[in-house]
């Protein structure tokens, strides 16, 4: 989350990057993003504590006790917001509260309930760099909404990957997750393909409305075209190794892809 805003405020910002206010930002993002984790190991406490995954973490372990993450969630979600809205402006604080309730308050319980939890989820996943450009004073437009489906598509061949490979896990601990009946891989392996062909031209967009240079546009198809490929295999009958080579490949992407941006903005 603290990347993306970074891209975000540096590809939003007209003219010089303000680096205290970016700083600022950083800092109001990281502390709310932490306090929408805090939350969501709260409200899954019981759900981590049946999955081998997760039953090491602090609650679930009996480490931590459910009162002291819950003040520890609010206090430090609260003085994100707040010091995002003092420091920075009220859109940018409005988008990291948004992010935190759209995730904590929606995702968090359609787990246990829809499989279409991971779309859901991807909504708070892609809003901080919309948070990032408007903290730098970008204005929402076509721009910032390219940024954000990039993001958005990009998170679903991530978590397809992993929501198979933990597909038994996720079934032990009550959580319905997109492919976790799919024991083959196969209709996970299409809806990798479809995502990820569904990202490669919109991540062109940014080219195309005067945000990045051509640099960033070849190198955006060449990533794309690698992403999509190390997903196809999957559509013919997935295995751990090629989940585990996407989700491996879905982490190299997104930075790659952000660097190319911040690298190849057109100045202002």
């Amino acid at each position: 989350m603290v990347l993306t805003a970074a891209a975000g405020f540096y590809l939003g910002a007209q003219g010089r990057v303000d680096v205290r206010v970016l700083v600022e930002t950083l800092i109001g993002v990281a502390l709310v993003a932490a306090g929408t984790n805090a939350f969501n190991q709260l409200r899954e406490r019981e759900v981590d504590a049946r999955m081998q995954r997760t039953r090491s973490r602090p609650l679930p372990s009996g480490r931590l006790t459910p009162r002291a993450a819950a003040v520890f969630a609010a206090v430090i979600s609260i003085v994100g917001v707040a010091y995002l809205a003092l420091a920075v402006n009220l859109l940018t604080a409005g988008l990291a509260a948004l992010t935190l309730a759209s995730y904590v308050l929606c995702y968090t319980p359609l787990k246990r309930k829809t499989s279409l939890n991971t779309l859901i989820g991807a909504v708070p996943g892609a809003l901080p760099i919309v948070g990032g450009w408007t903290a730098a004073g970008g204005e929402l437009g076509p721009a910032v909404a390219a940024l954000f489906w990039i993001l958005f598509l990009w998170q679903l061949p991530h978590f397809l990957a992993l929501a198979w490979i933990y597909r038994d896990d996720y079934r032990r601990g009550g959580l319905v997750m997109l492919g976790g009946d799919d024991e083959d891989g196969k209709s996970t392996g299409r809806m990798v393909l479809l995502y990820a062909a569904a990202l490669l031209p919109v991540s062109l967009v940014p080219t195309l409305l005067g945000v990045t240079g051509a640099w960033y546009f070849f190198g955006a198809l060449a990533l794309g075209i690698a992403y999509a490929a190390v997903g196809a295999p999957l559509a013919r009958g997935a295995t751990t190794k090629q989940a585990w080579r996407l989700f491996l490949a879905s982490i190299v992407y997104l930075p790659s892809l952000l660097t190319l941006m911040v690298l190849d903005k057109v100045a202002a």
